[in-house]
């Protein structure tokens, strides 16, 4: 179902994009283990409900750090592949110290620690596959976010077998407590927990809890992939011991000038110009001024409207799964809380599902046409839940239909604004930065407003910010459209050339 090019150019980078993809999937089995751990980590720690809750701040804030220092890796393909080696080791180690943590304070450093690594994997990966497949790059992407939603799916089902099903410290308020905690679990979602200060659960006393062994499976399974990372570099000799016969790996751009004889130039000046238009920078470095000089508006209108369309679609993934649970069981809908906690792994479902589905279609649709489907059925997907607000069938359905189309959202839109920038400038960096901001502000903004216009609010607030993600996708379609064309004689050492001369895609030479 894809064409020979395509087919040749993933059988020669075979191993690298696979590699790319399982450490996404420790991303997704990192990300989605808190909700329905917390309250045993609760009884671990000893802590209260107020205290525990800060993991999840320290893990979000750190995760936002990581995606914007992950560019400073981009510096050769040896440091991205260190760093991710890094990354997804330090994943496991989590895991296998997590069971050991005994105090908040060192729980929270610990996840601080699991953020920071899964921010560096997130913009490393989307970077790395942006620079092997280019304009080919849109259903590697695809693939690459399917399996952070497979990881996120899979980490909660570990876990549920070793949670505690009564309170896990055992004192006289036991008895009262317990009753209490089915909900209180359910409401304690990946993403942000709610608010929980009515709920008098004890610190002190005899902790049962069996959630160790839960972290531990997940170590052993998340093993696999900072191996295939180190086989990766001793693949292709990074590894110090045999770096004194190791070549130097080049970038995609570089391999096109390579491979092409040199004509007025000799070939290492030609590279320099290459690596000068790859533009595939860190934040910090983006906001030098000279990559500003000589640049249009639109150069910097499409960075910026492409990072506010992935501001609000991930923040609506983030608020939507953080508070869809306790939507429900309000009024007017009051869907029983068993019933209910089935809703956030509804919505995850259907957005792995969506990438699985988008990496066929990817193939055949175009970037931008897949973004215009995903913000226009995210509108019109709150527009009927809120229409239809006190049907419980519709809440499922529109939970489903939501999960599909903000699915392919970020991926879609990094292929789309990339190929919009010729793959110069630092789209990646600043769109994952403003996806992460993203997913951080909007689910505080919505807990403060439902917190004071009551439940109901949820939907408006949906609503709302999918109208924005709609209106800012069709700047981006403006900015599109008065984006300088790139000449049709293109330098020799552009990234378009180099995508077009680039036909064998290798990964180094």
């Amino acid at each position: 179902w894809w064409d020979e090019r395509v087919s040749a150019r993933f059988r020669r980078n075979l191993q690298p994009t696979l590699t790319y993809w399982s450490v996404f999937f420790s991303f997704g089995l990192c990300i989605a283990f808190l909700g329905p751990t917390l309250l045993d980590l609760r009884c671990q720690t000893q802590s209260s409900l107020s205290q525990i809750t800060w993991v999840f701040f320290s893990q979000q804030f750190c995760l936002l750090l990581g995606s914007c220092l992950g560019g400073v890796f981009k510096r050769t393909l040896a440091q991205s592949l260190f760093a991710l080696f890094a990354s997804s080791l330090a994943i496991s180690l989590v895991f296998a110290i997590i069971p050991l943590c005994h105090n908040v304070v060192v729980l929270a450093v610990v996840m601080a620690v699991a953020g920071l690594a899964m921010g560096c994997i997130d913009t490393i990966s989307n970077m790395q596959l942006v620079k092997i497949y280019q304009k080919d790059s849109a259903i590697f992407l695809q693939a690459l976010h399917f399996f952070v939603g497979f990881g996120a799916l899979l980490s909660p089902l570990i876990a549920d077998p070793f949670l505690s099903d009564t309170n896990c410290i055992l004192s006289n308020s036991t008895a009262n407590a317990s009753s209490n905690l089915p909900h209180i679990r359910k409401s304690l979602v990946p993403h942000h927990p709610g608010n929980l200060s009515h709920y008098d659960l004890p610190m002190k006393g005899l902790v049962v809890t069996r959630v160790s062994y839960a972290f531990w499976i997940m170590a052993l399974i998340n093993l696999p992939v900072p191996i295939a990372v180190f086989f990766l570099l001793y693949k292709e000799r990074m590894v110090p011991c045999f770096s004194s016969s190791s070549h130097p790996l080049l970038s995609a751009d570089e391999l096109a000038m390579e491979a092409r004889p040199p004509e007025k130039d000799d070939l290492s000046s030609t590279v320099q110009r290459a690596q000068a238009a790859g533009g595939h920078d860190d934040l910090l470095s983006c906001c030098q001024s000279k990559n500003f000089r000589g640049a249009s508006y639109t150069y910097f209108a499409v960075h910026i409207t492409g990072a506010l369309v992935l501001f609000m679609t991930d923040g609506i993934v983030g608020e939507y799964s953080g508070f869809i649970y306790s939507y429900a069981v309000e009024e007017p809908l009051s869907v029983v809380h068993k019933v209910a906690g089935y809703l956030p792994s509804l919505f995850w479902g259907f957005i792995t599902l969506g990438r699985l589905i988008s990496i066929p279609i990817s193939y055949r649709m175009k970037p931008a046409t897949m973004v215009f489907i995903n913000v226009v059925g995210v509108l019109i997907t709150f527009l009927l839940l809120l229409i239809f607000s006190s049907s419980v069938v519709f809440l499922f359905v529109g939970t489903a239909s939501l999960g599909l189309f903000l699915s392919s959202t970020f991926p879609s839109m990094l292929a789309y604004t990339e190929d919009i920038l010729q793959y110069r400038g630092c789209a990646t960096t600043v769109l994952v930065t403003g996806a992460g901001i993203g997913e951080m502000v909007l689910q505080l903004l919505v807990g403060s407003i439902i917190h004071d216009r009551g439940s109901y609010s949820f939907l408006v607030c949906g609503m709302i910010f999918g109208g924005l993600a709609f209106t800012f996708y069709a700047l981006l379609l403006f900015f599109h459209r008065m984006y300088p064309k790139p000449p049709s004689a293109v330098d020799d050492a552009s990234p378009d050339k180099a995508a077009v001369m680039d036909d064998t895609g290798q990964y180094q030479r």
